[in-house]
């Protein structure tokens, strides 16, 4: 092993083959023929009828058929309340068809298991919410709309003692059938959610929205995102949250998100170190257009691990804080590694590649162990704060990173690098390169 990383820090190559036998295991879903159209159940798509019971019924309908196609034609069609997915279904929205959530958080009753923030618990159930369910897809040129920008963004304010509730339940390992919230503890559901569950394909619709994160890959596996693309603005709209996720492929995906374009994570603190079996691993993102936040991040919940992540072909279409961005802290504890990134474009960012084993400098007790990181062939018009940034602990120090042929063409910090080792450099160039140098005295 020792060997193999050493030679992948000397030349820092993205291992193609790595990237195709991954996208190789990924299985489509595979959806039976039977098919139906919800207007022929009684749909309407007026924008205010409530379409709940047609959309339970077309379910309700595959399920006896062992899975089918939803059609959903053109169409504003209001929905109070969530959509439960059975396997082997496809939801097929044609161009036009939008699908409205209410805003209502009592729709979202009863509770359902779901996770926040890296905790395992009961809350609202999320807008699209798929549990144990395999070969299913989400497709078509339709909009789903999660209405967040409403009542459901009131409760960010108001998050905070659920939030700091179900963080001691997890350092307490509180059984998670007793991790009860929902009415009351204000914590947001997220939009689209798959819990495990495999053999998964959303592509093509659009997202616009939601009250939380976008799309959330929990416990699940064998999973193709592609074509899709985001207006989502509202507090914490990450696009892409694979957690505890394995066999990812994101392709040819437009972001434009009020936080992270993709966040991988594997949980949180003592419940996320109690899952390194599964951690978030075989994760591909390739020829995306990242706006938002952030482009790519891993963490900061991913105490399970992260690692085999691939990043390539990807560009800015508008602004971004940080490129791509890794941040844990002392209490996750966890590792992240074997991670590689090459051929991105920025354009405007303030940090352009951030490492962090100190996010928000909290914690203790539990660093985590950041290593084999490769980044190749990038490219940034201007950071307004730092063009590369490392940082480990004197004590637990990040460990094999290379940086070859990366261009960041002005920065007001170009670099710092602290509390790491085996950092390779070959070919970088932050501000004005430098020309030959001249051999005639000025004075």
């Amino acid at each position: 092993m020792l060997i193999s990383n050493a030679c992948l820090a000397q030349n820092g190559d993205f291992p193609s083959h790595k990237v195709d036998s991954i996208v190789k295991r990924i299985q489509l879903p595979v959806i039976p023929a039977y098919q139906i159209n919800v207007l022929k159940l009684g749909a309407k798509g007026d924008s205010i009828t409530d379409n709940k019971k047609v959309f339970d019924k077309a379910m309700a309908l595959c399920k006896k058929n062992n899975g089918g196609t939803i059609m959903v034609p053109k169409g504003i069609y209001k929905i109070n309340g969530p959509i439960h997915f059975v396997s082997n279904v496809n939801l097929k929205m044609e161009k036009g068809a939008k699908i409205k959530f209410s805003d209502n958080p009592k729709d979202y009753l009863p509770m359902v298991l779901t996770s926040w923030e890296g905790t395992m618990l009961y809350n609202y159930s999320p807008l699209i919410y798929a549990s144990d369910c395999s070969n299913i897809a989400i497709s078509g040129e339709g909009i789903i709309d999660g209405e967040g920008g409403n009542t459901w963004k009131t409760f960010k304010a108001k998050e905070g003692s659920g939030k700091n509730r179900s963080r001691e339940m997890n350092h307490n390992n509180v059984p998670i059938s007793e991790r009860k919230f929902g009415e009351g503890y204000f914590l947001r559901p997220q939009m689209i959610q798959f819990l495990n569950c495999k053999n998964v394909l959303v592509e093509n619709i659009r997202i616009e929205n939601s009250p939380f994160w976008c799309l959330h890959l929990l416990k699940s596996q064998s999973i193709t995102i592609r074509g899709i693309s985001y207006k989502s603005l509202n507090h914490n709209n990450d696009g892409i949250d694979p957690e505890y996720a394995k066999d990812v492929l994101i392709e040819n995906v437009n972001f434009d998100n009020g936080d992270d374009n993709v966040a991988i994570k594997s949980g949180r603190d003592h419940e996320g170190r109690a899952n390194t079996a599964t951690p978030s691993e075989n994760i591909v993102i390739r020829n995306c257009n990242f706006k938002g936040l952030h482009g790519v991040v891993i963490g900061s919940e991913m105490s399970a691990g992260v690692q085999n992540v691939f990043v390539e072909n990807c560009k800015t279409a508008g602004y971004l804080k940080r490129g791509i961005y890794l941040k844990t802290n002392a209490d996750r504890g966890g590792y992240i590694k074997n991670i590689f990134v090459r051929n991105i474009q920025l354009n405007e960012v303030e940090d352009c590649i951030y490492i962090t084993a100190n996010y928000h400098g909290e914690g203790k007790g539990f660093q985590s162990d950041i290593s084999n990181v490769y980044f190749s062939n990038i490219t940034c018009n201007k950071a307004t704060e730092s063009g590369i940034v490392i940082q480990g602990f004197p004590d637990k120090k990040i460990k094999n990173i290379a940086l070859k042929n990366i261009e960041i063409k002005e920065a007001k910090n170009a670099l710092s690098n602290e509390n790491a080792e085996n950092v390779l450099m070959t070919d970088v160039f932050i501000g004005q390169r430098a020309g030959v140098p001249s051999a005639v005295s000025k004075h």
